[in-house]
């Protein structure tokens, strides 16, 4: 069944990003703008680790893992919040909010295991180099990446299909600039709590676990940069590794902040603003935080930038 504006009786209506904010164009045009930074710095980045025969090493493929992750997440939400903003539609059928949710989550859930990963690669390679290629080995970082993506796609299907089957017996406005399952689970006229308890059982498994890993190996890593001889080689890598933190702390933070305390009553604008830290900020600042520091990285721009000037 159809209503007046051509949208099925299913459809739900995505309120957007802070709709009651006075400046919305210049809201939204300026996440637009950052969304095509991301997306460009992260292209930029594979492009320069694929192409550069040097870091085809364990670190730099993770890394690459990182960067596809986030373009592909902001690109998940932004071109429809920006859709839907400018054309005045704000529906969003039922197929479609359950296909932006699960690839949401898919990516959010691998790119929990990926910086975890990661971390660990910096733990070995700072605590243990001398085992380094054997525990970090291209094929076994290769199968750990085929781990966190099959990972996260089934959490994901598991956490998109059941929570959009509940029924919706009142509103279907959904005050968020895209489909999220703490969000969609509050529409529900059903008891969810069972359901509730299950998605804070995953929360610690996926997001509370993961981060104190990940604060573990830079804690151990801060400890043996602390041992070395080099005061120039200690400052850096406490740089690097202050970086990192505040980096993965941008997209741990919120999120378990949303989905370890979204049966509480925080407002919904709280929500958006942590998505925007974590969705949209995050994958601008992880290029920036992971390669400007790195020599390599930089020498494959200028490589990259030579043959292009050549050309």
């Amino acid at each position: 069944m159809l209503g007046r504006n051509g949208s099925s009786a299913t459809d739900f209506i995505l309120v957007g990003l802070f709709p009651g904010f006075q400046h919305a164009i210049l809201l939204n045009s300026t996440i637009i703008f950052i969304y095509i930074l991301a997306f460009v710095g992260n292209i930029l980045l594979i492009v320069l680790i694929w192409g550069d025969p040097r870091l085809h090493t364990p670190m730099y493929i993770l890394l690459s893992q990182l960067s596809l992750i986030d373009l592909t997440l902001t690109s998940t939400i932004i071109p429809k919040m920006a859709f839907n903003f400018f054309t005045g539609r704000k529906t969003i059928s039922w197929v479609g909010c359950g296909t932006q949710s699960f690839f949401y989550l898919m990516l959010g859930m691998s790119e929990c295991l990926i910086l975890t990963l990661m971390a660990y690669d910096r733990y070995v390679a700072v605590c243990n180099p001398l085992r380094y290629p054997t525990i970090m080995s291209p094929r076994v970082c290769l199968h750990m990446v085929a781990a966190c993506w099959i990972g996260g796609s089934v959490g994901s299907f598991i956490h998109t299909v059941y929570p959009m089957h509940f029924p919706i017996c009142g509103s279907r406005e959904i005050h968020h600039f895209f489909c999220e399952v703490p969000v969609l689970i509050k529409l529900s006229c059903e008891d969810t709590s069972t359901y509730q308890l299950v998605v804070v059982v995953t929360s610690i498994v996926l997001l509370v676990v993961p981060f104190s890993l990940v604060t573990a190996s830079y804690t151990l890593i801060f400890l043996a940069v602390l041992r070395m001889n080099s005061g120039k080689g200690r400052k850096k890598a406490l740089a690097t590794c202050s970086s990192h933190l505040t980096a993965v702390s941008l997209f741990f933070g919120p999120n378990i902040f949303i989905y370890m305390t979204f049966t509480s009553s925080h407002s919904p604008e709280q929500d958006q603003a942590l998505s925007v830290f974590s969705n949209i900020l995050t994958p601008l600042l992880n290029p920036l935080i992971y390669s400007l520091r790195n020599k390599e990285v930089v020498a494959a721009l200028m490589k990259l930038m030579g043959r292009c000037g050549v050309s």
